[in-house]
């Protein structure tokens, strides 16, 4: 499986980018993260040539609330219990980073204040881990419980999805909720059915990685803390995607962009601007002209860090 990730499509290069890697056949698209507004894909069928058959999940989902009540019921549980979870997580995440980052004004090239300040960021990181398994444990136990593969409504749709991508010569990922997104490509087991190449922009990047952190400096109520927030396909690993990064991040603020990067090292926080182009090697490496975070906060490319 090839993966291309992309900047923000506000400027659309997806045409070009669909041009060189896929000339001819398919292409199978997901705009679930548009929740209602999923039929209206026009301009991107535009872009992709009128090749586009939508895999319509949003609406596929509805259509699963609708025949399987039960399973529901079960979702809108589970949505509760995870939402508490967060917010408990949040919780401690803010009083254990505002720690770190008051270590980190009283500065100094002391060891003993630097183990101070690594010992503060491992808590955070640890904070961090803890919620991805908690998270992970609740979702497996839903599963589980459920068997979405023995319910008819759902592997019906499963089905039809993967013959769609068996047959598709490549599938296109757009942004939208990431969560929303995300849980309909697990709930359609788009990781078992997709084997060509895939395309992914905004947080349809986001949910192909095997950890979504959302991150937001810029909001109307000053800087929030960038949190983890469940996992991906894992179709590109030790990545970190940062959709939007100038717009959505203090970047010139490279002491707490430096602990963004400790935090999620050995992940490698990549910035996803428009214009972006990065094919992920093989064995899962990035692009030399990937930009991403350093050590120090700073951006620079894979290459140099």
């Amino acid at each position: 499986m090839r993966v291309t990730l992309l900047g923000p499509q506000r400027r659309p290069t997806l045409d070009a980018v669909v041009a060189g890697l896929v000339p001819a056949g398919t292409i199978a698209t997901v705009t679930a993260g548009w929740q209602e507004r999923e039929p209206d894909d026009g301009e991107l069928s535009t872009l992709l040539g009128g090749r586009d058959v939508n895999l319509q999940l949003y609406r596929r989902w509805l259509d699963v609330q609708e025949r399987d009540p039960s399973f529901a019921a079960a979702e809108r549980r589970l949505a509760e219990v995870l939402a508490e979870l967060q917010e408990s997580y949040l919780l401690r995440l803010d009083y254990a980073l505002q720690a770190v980052y008051a270590l980190q004004r009283r500065g100094g090239n002391d060891p003993l204040q630097a183990a101070v300040l690594a010992e503060a960021v491992e808590a955070a990181r640890e904070l961090d881990a803890a919620h991805l398994r908690r998270t992970g444990h609740v979702r497996g136990e839903f599963y589980q419980a459920m068997q979405p593969h023995d319910r008819p409504a759902i592997a019906g749709h499963r089905a039809e999805v993967a013959t769609v991508l068996g047959e598709a010569s490549c599938l296109a990922i757009a942004g939208g909720h990431v969560g929303v997104l995300t849980d309909l490509l697990h709930l359609f087991n788009i990781a078992a059915a997709a084997k060509s190449q895939i395309i992914a922009w905004s947080a349809g990047a986001m949910a192909l990685t095997e950890r979504i952190v959302l991150f937001h400096d810029r909001s109307a109520h000053g800087p929030g803390h960038p949190e983890v927030y469940g996992t991906g396909l894992s179709a590109v690993r030790n990545v970190v995607a940062l959709p939007h990064a100038r717009a959505r991040l203090l970047l010139d603020d490279w002491p707490r962009m430096a602990i963004f990067a400790r935090r999620f090292a050995p992940a490698r926080c990549v910035l996803l601007e428009a214009g972006t182009y990065l094919d992920i090697n093989g064995d899962g490496s990035l692009p030399r002209s990937a930009q991403v975070l350093d050590a120090g906060g700073r951006v620079t490319t894979w290459e140099a860090a």
